[in-house]
């Protein structure tokens, strides 16, 4: 081996010359064993001694660099100086006492916000989704970014990209829902306020699961997908291909399941060839936790460390998380028997500190851990969190205007078991939740986890509290516990329900990854039903007489079809966050008027599953008597659905010009007018048919949308700019084309509620094929 210059002599700490330059001196002064080192990441636990950073530890751990850090604060009940401290201690350590001096990437996850001790915890993302206000998702993410660079933290595990139809998945919470194009338009959103303007200061994004993972087989987490390549391409990898042209996404974690017989973490031809070549992406690829090494003795496809290595490398995954386990000494030993050549493992240290240089850690490797606390919990975040979780609420039902409630309501019942338990309102991705699955895991670690408080979150029943008369009366009983069969607490339930003028059941799941958990990650159901005896409390407390309104805070989208008849209004809420109770409360008393839309079919039947609006024209029906025997075909709720306390009326739908050149723009014109009596939102939805095409085609698709708020009386005229280029497919050959012909634009208030019909005709030979692809319409709206 050639003399190793100094850490200190190397061109590669001159920021004036190009990262690629910075890159290749860099490497060229590596050693195998520190080129490994690169491609995983360490536990937090691997260099602490109680709370404390240990250097002795540390010499052994990172005797040749790391490549990135696992969660220093989702693992940690440190509190933001704490956190920022630490992870100081350990880029500290890494620049002056390793050879080279590499800075580490520390990452942690950022679903509904930065998941550490005093971070603001927004609402989870199917509830983001039903805000359908990207703008207000990107300012959300804006807060993440902040929050988390101010502790020395450079990349997020998120947002989740998957496309989801089932809605048995644990998981669904941790999306935006169903359809290709809502879910592009949040996780663009989301991707730019957390990665900003300059990543130097921002946060690595990080798209997956990659891709398919939200269709498992039997709605089971990380089960085979059953998905053919065309619907592959236009449906489940259209938000990757969006996130990484639209918004430069900067990383990608590859999903744990299989696509046709082959484990995605060993598929060059999706991670190498469509991932890189095909759709451009040119950042890091990171493993989901453990994915390398489920290669082995999850899918039976490599024998030992050494192949599952070799197979993960050539696929094009450039760091194993989230410790170092096959691409540690099994891939140093491949590497040395020549199993493995050394270029296929440079070409993945390129990759970690070419992103390494881009954030700008050689510069820049510690924070300002005194004034760290200074961007968690202020006052603007929490009222953000507030406003999110306000737009992200649904009204499904409103029979007889029972909401909004009156404030001088005399007595009002609080019932459910999520009626006044905070750690309810927060989804499997928050701090606490991963808190309880570390203590289940390891009872044996209190020293570490001591002093995880409880969910400093606010619930329905304080809510209705804060915001009620002084002369109300708020009564409350829990009624049942969430998920068993006890009916114990029922008789008192009841009673002061008949008390009442009015009984609001704050019912759903608790969110998380531990057995006792309803949703969230590895809590699949086969059953929609709401857990336990809820719905046997709803019909016992129908039975009273008392108006019932039905409050979700659920993960999960429930079949609610035994249960929606016998209450007069429902609220789905979702898992919306620190502020939810305030914001469902701001809702039931009228304070905000509803205006979130559903981002996901609500079934009547399981059995229905998958159910979707944008289904083939032989889909979404039965041949002939087009129900089940016993059962409608329809949903019980359908995407893009949501009512108000308003009402909106659609005219002058004007669509010009009605024959278009194939890469030209249609402009799609719409007046909406607030006819009812009080200020409110509407999400104008613009979708489109191609009735006639060499490829069947979805009965209805999504191509724009925009939510509007609009004063009693106030029209909107909503001005929506078409590309072609959007209506493409993949025809025969698996090309991307716009074929000649009639479309049809349908405008509504949702996939059902279609208020307006138009059609254009676009003008070209034989079939055009688009240089670029377009994701998005434009919107404009001025308002009278």
């Amino acid at each position: 081996m050639p003399p190793q210059p100094t850490a200190r002599t190397g061109t590669y700490k001159d920021p004036n010359l190009r990262i690629d330059e910075r890159v290749k001196d860099l490497i060229s002064r590596m050693t195998l064993e520190e080129k490994v080192a690169q491609l995983s990441a360490r536990w937090l636990y691997d260099v602490v001694e109680g709370r404390t950073f240990s250097l002795a530890k540390a010499k052994e751990v990172f005797a040749n660099g790391v490549g990135g850090i696992s969660r220093i604060g989702g693992w940690s009940v440190l509190d933001p100086k704490g956190n920022a401290e630490m992870a100081n201690a350990i880029q500290a350590f890494l620049i002056s006492s390793t050879r080279l001096g590499i800075p580490a990437i520390v990452h942690d996850e950022c679903c509904s916000g930065y998941m550490a001790r005093g971070a603001t915890i927004f609402p989870q993302p199917i509830g983001l989704a039903s805000t359908w206000s990207p703008e207000l998702i990107e300012e959300m993410t804006s807060v993440v970014r902040t929050q988390m660079r101010a502790v020395g933290t450079h990349q997020g595990l998120a947002p989740v990209l998957d496309v989801t139809r089932d809605p048995r998945w644990g998981r669904i919470e941790e999306t935006f829902g169903e359809d290709p194009y809502l879910i592009s338009s949040m996780g663009v959103a989301y991707i730019r306020g957390l990665q900003g303007k300059d990543i130097r200061t921002g946060v690595m994004a990080t798209g997956k699961h990659f891709v398919g993972h939200g269709m498992s087989e039997g709605g089971m987490n990380a089960a085979p997908p059953h998905i053919p390549p065309r619907e592959l391409a236009e449906v489940y990898l259209a938000p990757f291909a969006a996130a990484i042209q639209e918004a430069n996404l900067a990383s990608i974690m590859p999903a744990i399941h299989e696509l046709d017989g082959v484990p995605i973490s060993g598929d060059a031809k999706l991670l190498t060839e469509l991932l890189r070549e095909k759709l451009g992406f040119s950042g890091l690829v990171v493993s989901d936790y453990e994915a390398i090494r489920f290669l082995i003795d999850l899918h039976h496809v490599a024998k030992d460390k050494q192949e599952a290595a070799r197979l993960g490398l050539r696929a094009g995954i450039s760091m194993e998380l989230h410790f170092p386990d096959c691409y540690a000494a099994p891939l140093l030993e491949a590497v040395q028997s020549g199993r493995v050549q050394e270029q296929e493992l440079d070409r993945a240290v390129v990759e970690v500190l070419t992103a390494k240089f881009r954030l700008g850690l050689f510069e820049n490797p510690s924070v300002d851990s005194a004034r760290s606390a200074e961007v968690f919990d202020a006052p603007e975040h929490r009222i953000l969190a507030r406003r999110i979780a306000c737009q992200s609420i649904v009204l499904l039902k409103n029979s007889d205007r029972l909401l909004p409630l009156q404030r001088e309501q005399c007595r009002i019942a609080v019932i459910g078991p999520n009626a006044d338990e905070s750690r309810h309102m927060l989804g499997d991705y928050c701090h606490l939740a991963h808190i309880e699955e570390q203590l289940l895991r390891n009872p044996l670690a209190p020293g570490w986890l001591d002093g995880a408080e409880r969910a400093d979150a606010t619930t329905v029943l304080q809510g209705i509290k804060h915001k009620a008369a002084a002369s109300s009366a708020i009564l409350y009983a829990k009624g049942c516990d969430l998920n068993n069969e006890s009916r114990a607490g029922f008789d008192e339930a009841v009673s002061i329900a008949r008390r009442a003028d009015v009984a609001i059941l704050v019912l759903g799941d608790k969110s998380g990854l531990t057995p006792e958990c309803t949703s969230g990650e590895t809590r699949d159901n086969a059953d929609l039903r709401l857990p336990g005896v809820q719905e046997d409390l709803v019909l016992a407390i129908a039975e009273t007489g008392t108006p019932v309104v039905l409050v979700l805070v659920s993960g999960r989208v429930p079949c609610i079809s035994r249960i929606v008849d016998h209450v007069g209004a429902v609220i789905e809420s979702w898992v919306p966050g620190e502020e939810g109770g305030n914001a469902v409360a701001d809702v039931l008393f009228g304070d905000f008027n509803p205006g979130g839309k559903l981002p996901i079919t609500f079934p009547r039947s399981p059995g229905q599953i998958p159910i979707y609006y944008c289904h083939k024209p032989t889909g979404g029906h039965s041949l002939w008597y087009k129900d089940y025997t016993l059962l409608s075909s329809q949903p019980l709720f359908p995407f893009g659905f949501g009512l108000s306390y308003t009402e909106f009326k659609y005219r002058d739908l004007e669509i010009s010009p009605v024959r278009v050149k194939a890469g030209a723009k249609v402009c799609i014109r719409v007046a909406v007018t607030n006819v009812g009596k009080r200020a409110g939102d509407e999400v104008v939805q613009l979708y489109l048919h191609d009735p006639e095409a060499s490829i069947t085609r979805p009965v209805k698709e999504l191509k724009g949308f925009q939510r509007v708020s609009l004063l009693q009386g106030q029209t909107g005229h909503v001005e929506f700019g078409l590309d072609t280029n959007q209506l493409g497919f993949y025809d025969n050959d698996m090309a991307y084309i716009v074929e000649p012909g009639t479309y049809e634009i349908m405008i509504g208030s949702s996939s059902e509620d279609i208020r307006l019909k138009g059609q254009f005709e676009v003008i070209a030979e034989e079939k055009y094929t688009p240089q670029r692809r377009i994701f998005f319409s434009s919107v404009r709206v001025t308002k009278k």
